[in-house]
């Protein structure tokens, strides 16, 4: 452009000059002419000189303003970031960004439209590189070999204490540190209102029962009350969505009572299929017709034998002073729901406990080494099915 602009302010002013003028005008003259021209020609060049740099300079902030900002480039360095559960492609963006992965959110957010696999990122933590164009972090981001895995598997039904042995194995952070960032549960964002409880007992806040079951991709960099709190979360999502509060209150019952059931029947059921029926013989037995309104469940003995380093026991193993010592916070016999859960429920518990199958069961036995159970309200029939359980070679 600059040199097609100085061709024509090159020799068209000549032309028109020698077409006014004519060749036998005298030298001085001409030579006036001429330096006037001259002196004009750079006034209109220095004039156009300018008027390009503000046009160029305009021209580029427009281009920046309507340009995504983006890297280019597959980016250097790494650094981890961290994708939680439910984030949005926006979400991951601003994390991005943060991190000085990408340049601005929307370079990601453009990219994760154009591609259908942004749908599939899956929450943990990623290694990338710094300083991405947004697709490249994308890529790196669907590519699984880049997520950073650290799996620990929590079953259902550990207590918080054997959850946090399992957690000292994965991690090398020693229970002890778990057990001390979970003194104060509250702090850990349980609202306060889930320790209550329908028979307006009052309720020691306690952990059991918020460390909710599942696999847990544990950030290298996480302390142990991050682990635990990232647990609490997780458990307070699940409830939420099950709307457990509301399916408590049409039992006439707290979330809490729910939980320590629930809790229960994790221990007692042998089957998933079992779960419900479990709840409902607990319910029954401690608001229904049984004589002591009380749970004579023997694994809320093994619980208070686990919190004091005691070896777990089978029922047939037991004393009758064991079974029925009054000293026991968590004895069979107490009338009422035991102080707290017992171990952490899974879904399929929390389901049972919330909506039991109806029932007039008081009485049930596991029958065979797969774990299923037979429920009766008959003490005779009971006994029969005991029968069955031993003949099975599982009492």
């Amino acid at each position: 452009m600059i040199d097609e602009l100085e061709l024509a302010f090159d020799d068209e002013p000549v032309e028109r000059w020698r077409h006014r003028r004519g060749r036998k005008r005298g030298q001085k003259k001409r030579r006036g002419g001429a330096g006037k021209s001259v002196i004009a020609l750079l006034v209109v060049v220095v004039m156009l000189g300018g008027l390009g740099v503000g046009v160029w300079y305009g021209y580029d902030r427009l281009q920046g303003f309507f340009t995504t900002p983006d890297y280019t480039g597959a980016g250097q360095g790494e650094v981890t970031i961290r994708v939680e559960q439910g984030d949005t492609a926006t979400d991951i963006a601003n994390t991005l960004v943060t991190a000085d992965v990408v340049k601005s959110a929307k370079a990601f957010t453009d990219a994760a439209k154009e591609d259908d696999r942004s749908q599939g990122i899956q929450p943990g933590t990623y290694k990338v590189r710094l300083q991405m164009s947004g697709v490249e972090a994308l890529n790196m981001l669907v590519d699984l070999k880049n997520k950073v895995v650290n799996g620990v598997l929590i079953r259902e039904g550990l207590s918080a204490k054997a959850t946090f042995k399992e957690l000292e194995k994965a991690t090398k952070i020693p229970a002890k540190e778990f057990e001390d960032a979970t003194k104060d549960p509250i702090a850990l964002g349980i609202p306060d209102w889930w320790f209550t409880r329908s028979d307006g007992k009052k309720v020691t806040p306690s952990i059991e029962g918020f460390l909710f079951p599942d696999t847990y991709e544990i950030d290298p960099k996480w302390t142990a009350e991050d682990i635990v709190r990232s647990m609490v979360d997780h458990f307070l999502t699940v409830t939420g969505n099950l709307k457990l509060d509301e399916k408590a209150q049409a039992l006439n019952l707290t979330p809490y009572d729910v939980l320590i059931v629930a809790s229960l029947a994790q221990a007692e059921a042998g089957i998933p299929e079992d779960l419900g029926k479990v709840a409902r013989v607990a319910y029954n037995r401690l608001y229904g017709a049984f004589p002591c309104n009380c749970l004579e469940m023997d694994v809320t003995v093994n619980y208070w034998r686990e919190l004091r380093d005691l070896p777990i026991k089978a029922s047939k193993d037991m004393t009758q002073s064991e079974l029925n010592d009054p000293k026991n916070p968590y004895n069979r016999k107490l009338r009422g729901l035991i102080p707290t859960p017992i171990n952490n429920p899974g879904k399929a518990a929390l389901e049972g406990a919330m909506a039991p199958p109806e029932g007039n069961w008081t009485f049930f036995v596991a029958i065979d080494k797969a774990g299923k159970s037979a429920f009766t309200n008959d003490p005779n029939q009971h006994e029969r099915n005991k029968d069955i359980a031993r003949q099975n070679g599982v009492l």
